[in-house]
């Protein structure tokens, strides 16, 4: 499984990826600009990732931003957002406006900080990632 996890804050980062490094490669952007550009690079190259997990809240362009642009990027290039990667919303971000926003974007799940593990995992073979 090849992962973009995309975190501003480097402890939230870091405990996302080392729950993900036993699955396969996991590549790091901090901010959306780096999520859509590591994104438009992986799906060009047709090596798309198979999950991204996004923050919302980061500096440059946020992760609703983030996550529009992404599924723009795979719309261009023929894949559906049911085809493309799975993108799991990792927040703080517990509101129900937040929410349905996250899943009007066309996100797969929307996981609350810290992340718990278990649920991680759930959400990954829900997903169909392992």
């Amino acid at each position: 499984m090849k992962t973009l996890i995309v975190e501003d804050d480097f402890t939230s980062r870091t405990l996302l990826q080392e729950l993900l490094n036993s699955y396969g490669e996991v590549h790091i952007a901090v901010n959306g600009k780096e999520a859509v550009e590591a994104a438009r690079a992986a799906v060009y190259s047709g090596r798309p990732y198979d999950l991204v997990c996004l923050d919302i809240m980061m500096p440059e362009m946020d992760g609703y931003q983030a996550l529009k642009q992404i599924r723009a990027i795979e719309e261009e290039r023929g894949v559906l957002s049911s085809q493309g990667a799975k993108i799991f919303m990792t927040t703080a971000l517990d509101q129900v406006k937040n929410v349905i926003e996250a899943f009007r974007g066309l996100c797969d799940a929307y996981l609350f900080k810290p992340i718990d593990k278990a649920k991680l995992i759930e959400q990954l073979k829900e997903a169909g990632l392992v």
